[in-house]
């Protein structure tokens, strides 16, 4: 499937299923963009993908909210079981990890009634120009979305999930801003097999992209 159908795909709300590599986390995650999403985009990915639904933000807009990773923020806090935070995960990158949040207006936070407008509203907050005091109005943590940052850079700096969500909105022309969540098997209680994704997305009509054809795009090595 090529990149520009998959981009067609995130422009019409749409899902993209996107595979980061085979020397990576190998797996397939389920990408729309946040600006457009719904409470029914949750109930696919819950049904469908099953892992953590996360909502992927770029780098200039968590410094615009002055969030950091959350192995910093742990690092400069007093838990004093410093070797249990995650410096570098097993496939070689720092996690992405930030606060998680719910927004303000949601109950539990949990329902995809309520993860779908604490998405959409982290998304709005792109065109807000006092960001700062939007996000920390309108929204609260600990919740039930966790926020992860693209890193500076974007896929020359790292090439994960975060990365190539991001990036792939932002050539589409859109906010850069993405739901992902990870696809799981309940028959091997692992992450979704390349195959099984690939039959997954002719089934569904959902573009599937692998992440070399990204940084071929990119120019990254």
């Amino acid at each position: 499937m090529s990149l520009e159908s998959a981009l067609q795909s995130l422009k019409r709300g749409e899902f993209v299923l996107l595979f980061d590599s085979a020397g990576r986390e190998n797996e397939i995650d389920m990408v729309v963009a946040a600006e457009f999403v719904t409470p029914e985009h949750v109930a696919r990915m819950r049904q469908n993908a099953g892992g953590l639904l996360c909502i992927a933000i770029d780098n200039n807009l968590a410094k615009s909210l002055d969030l950091q990773y959350m192995h910093e923020i742990l690092s400069e806090s007093s838990i004093s079981n410093k070797e249990m935070i995650m410096g570098l995960a097993p496939y070689g990158d720092h996690p992405t990890f930030s606060l998680s949040i719910n927004h303000y207006q949601t109950y539990t936070g949990i329902t995809d009634k309520d993860r779908s407008l604490t998405i959409n509203e982290m998304a709005k907050l792109c065109n807000v120009e006092n960001k700062q005091k939007k996000f920390a109005s309108s929204f609260k943590t600990p919740g039930h979305v966790p926020l992860l940052i693209a890193s500076k850079g974007l896929l020359a700096a790292r090439q994960g999930h975060t990365e190539m969500s991001v990036y792939l909105a932002q050539i589409a022309g859109l906010t850069p801003v993405t739901a992902i969540c990870e696809m799981m098997d309940a028959e091997t209680y692992s992450a979704l097999s390349v195959e099984k994704a690939e039959k997954f997305a002719k089934q569904n009509g959902i573009p599937l992209i692998d992440g070399k054809e990204l940084l071929e795009y990119a120019k990254v090595k």
